[in-house]
């Protein structure tokens, strides 16, 4: 007899979201397709959610708990592998202190409940995110800036999108999908493109701004200087909701459009006449991307983005950027009880004292994580686990980050498939994928929902993240509930609902409700927006954004760019790859079969390269090599190179994670790193380019 269902659930393939329906049969997932009832996704569903099944269902998945001994594996059982665990995790807590744990996840999922709580609960205030460079860092630096982080309402009918540096279409980017910026746009909306490379977004938008990679918070800066130029400014918001208007006034005045010009490379006239359209287009919102975040000047562009929100009145009204109101659910904050862990313990986060605005936030910095490991300073980790992260080819200075997690003591990692960085690992955790797990999923968001992500099927011994979490955590004493589920109900529990009743529903959206500064000012020490920041004073970090020049720029290191000419713009984006995830996955790998760097065709002939061709790309740190595709719409001097490349099929222990990794190219050096947050110089660096030979290919493949 056959079992045939269709499950409504919710995808997390990237950063998630999309509304689901899965086709069932006999508890196999035979087709997914997008649910036309989500309130968010509308029945769009992208190639990585459309090849679900073949995450799901790989034969290369791991689905049981493995022990490495030596170079090779076995396979244990779940009570065998969380008694090991458990045992030694303790045991470094008893004797060196829950500190020299390092807990570390990539951009998660939407387990950050969980993992925060198994944290906290085990008393280690080092937790290792992608945070300081993704997204978090947008949270933090709008926290101090705002009390939250501004979205584009685009449900709300903008007349103008500002899309700078984000490619949501393709990457639908944390609170956003593609479709709600296309619906606005194809309403009518004037859009206005910043971004080096001539994309699908720059080729609709009115107004293009080919901006040199890494001067976002210049460029932020010149919009600000003609907005105060023309007077194109709220002056109700600017005199009475603004925390240092006259002083953030006088600071705009240290830049000229020419020094602008100069710094971006964008026209002065193209400069005026983009922010007069964003100015006095009303409503108009800034859909910003991690480009702007990935540099020295994280925070600054961040709290430049935000004022001109507010100068211009676009901040929480109808069609700009507004601050979602939460459904009535208990929050990741909530459920991990950050408060729990002591403020002696939180005092000994690595970097903290460095890094402040990332440590209000409680993540470390990688480089911290690293330093520690290989010089035992300040103190030495001992242990990590790490879940659905792959630091090895994600994170900058790749090698180093490779040779910290090999020194580790003891190394788990929770994953579906053996990666270069689980090879490292001593326990190797299957997790389930999207399609396994019951969740109350986005509940990290700020985008006004929580989504029922439902269980669809099982698949050999595969727990999701939560349970694995959950079951560690009660080995080792923590308070947990039975069953996922329970947790659920606790989650849902403000709502009213449980989780049963949830799943029926679907979802839940809180109840919107605009211009809340009016009634209540904004949550930051003085009330007011703080463009002058109070706390980033008090912290002994400039109140005022500024423009930092790039760390390593052909203007900050001339004399390194005499032998690395050219601006690497890493992390190309495409529509088949998260990351560093799916490159197994057939349909998406037969899509994109090589990394890509693209090359301007002047640049490609001045070299000797040829369309197609393999290329060396070294920097001072390394080198590895992608094949060119010759692209006339980026500058001449920047070379433009997708991230996350290893290679699955490579089945030997570090799965090629040197060959075409670009984060060995990438620099961690503390003088790259963004004061206040520690984000990383991911996006920009200096690199040379030359053809492979066809001997030195094979050799390197």
């Amino acid at each position: 007899m056959t079992d045939t269902r269709t499950i409504k659930t919710a995808c997390r393939g990237c950063h998630g979201g999309c509304g689901v329906i899965a086709h069932v049969n006999n508890g196999t997932v035979v087709k997914v397709e997008g649910d036309p009832d989500s309130p968010i996704s509308y029945g769009s569903l992208c190639s990585k959610g459309l090849a679900a099944t073949q995450l799901t269902y790989h034969p290369d998945r791991i689905v049981h708990p493995m022990k490495r001994s030596g170079k090779n594996w076995s396979r244990i059982s779940w009570d065998e592998a969380l008694g090991t665990i458990a045992e030694k995790f303790q045991k470094i807590s008893d004797e060196h202190g829950p500190e020299h744990i390092v807990v570390g996840q990539g951009t998660g999922r939407d387990y950050e409940s969980h993992l925060y709580r198994f944290a906290n609960l085990l008393g280690t205030p080092n937790v290792l995110t992608a945070g300081h460079m993704c997204y978090v860092s947008r949270v933090a630096s709008t926290l101090v800036t705002a009390g939250n982080l501004p979205i584009c309402d685009y449900r709300g009918g903008p007349k103008c999108i500002v899309m700078w540096g984000c490619n949501p279409q393709w990457s639908n980017p944390d609170e956003y999908k593609g479709v709600d910026f296309w619906r606005a746009y194809k309403a009518g909306a004037k859009l206005i493109c910043i971004d080096p490379r001539k994309g699908f977004v720059a080729r609709k938008a009115d107004l293009w701004l080919q901006i040199r990679p890494g001067t976002d918070a210049a460029l932020a800066l010149g919009f600000h200087r003609v907005i105060l130029d023309e007077e194109l400014y709220d002056k109700d918001i600017t005199e009475n909701y603004i925390n240092g208007w006259e002083a953030f006034k006088e600071r705009v005045q240290e830049y000229t459009l020419d020094q602008i010009q100069d710094i971006t490379w964008v026209d002065k006239e193209l400069i005026q006449r983009a922010a007069r359209m964003y100015a006095r287009t009303k409503p108009a919102c800034i859909h910003w991307g991690v480009p702007t975040e990935q540099t020295n000047n994280c925070a600054d562009y961040t709290r430049l983005a935000t004022g001109l929100m507010a100068a211009t009145g676009n901040l929480d009204v109808p069609g700009g950027n507004v601050l979602y109101v939460n459904p009535p659910t208990r929050t990741v904050a909530e459920f991990a009880r950050h408060k729990e862990l002591s403020r002696e313990q939180r005092a000994k986060a690595l970097g903290g004292d460095r890094f402040k605005l990332g440590a209000r936030v409680a993540f470390i910095n990688p480089k911290k994580a690293w330093d520690s490991i290989l010089t035992g300073e300040p103190y030495q980790l001992k242990a990590g686990l790490l879940c659905g992260t792959n630091p090895v080819v994600s994170r900058a200075n790749a090698r180093e980050a490779y040779e910290a997690l090999k020194a580790l003591d003891f190394l788990v990692v929770i994953d579906h498939f053996m990666t270069p960085t689980a090879d490292l690992a001593d326990i190797f955790l299957p997790a389930a994928t999207w399609l396994e797990q019951n969740h109350v999923a986005d509940n990290w968001k700020r985008h006004g929902f929580v989504l029922a992500r439902q269980k669809c099927c099982e698949v050999g011994e595969a727990w999701q993240d939560h349970k694995i979490f959950m079951e560690l955590g009660k080995r080792m004493g923590q308070p947990w509930w039975d069953t996922v589920e329970e947790a659920l109900d606790y989650l849902l529990e403000p709502s009213g609902l449980t989780w049963e009743e949830f799943k029926a529903k679907g979802h839940l959206q809180g109840e919107m409700v605009y211009h809340k500064y009016k009634e209540r000012g904004f949550s930051t020490p003085t009330g007011k927006l703080e463009l002058y920041s109070t706390v980033l004073e008090k912290w002994g970090f400039d109140p005022l954004p500024k423009y930092t020049e790039v760390a390593e720029s052909p203007y900050s290191k001339p004399e390194v760019a005499k032998d690395y000419p050219y601006i690497l713009n890493a992390g190309l984006r495409t529509p088949t790859f998260f990351h560093t995830a799916n490159r197994n996955q057939t349909w998406l790998r037969e899509i994109r079969p090589d990394p890509i760097v693209e090359i301007h065709p002047l640049t490609a002939s001045k070299e000797g390269i040829a369309e197609g061709q393999w290329v060396w790309l070294e920097s001072p740190r390394g080198r590895v090599r992608e094949r060119a595709k010759l692209n006339d719409q980026i500058p001449p001097r920047v070379v433009v190179a997708e991230h996350g490349w290893w290679y699955p099929e490579i089945k030997e222990t570090g799965h090629g994670w040197d060959i075409s990794n670009i984060n060995l190219l990438t620099d961690n050096a503390y003088e790259t790193l963004d004061p206040a947050i520690g984000a990383t110089n991911l996006r920009v660096c200096l690199c040379r380019i030359s053809p492979v030979s066809e001997e030195r290919t094979r050799a390197a493949g």
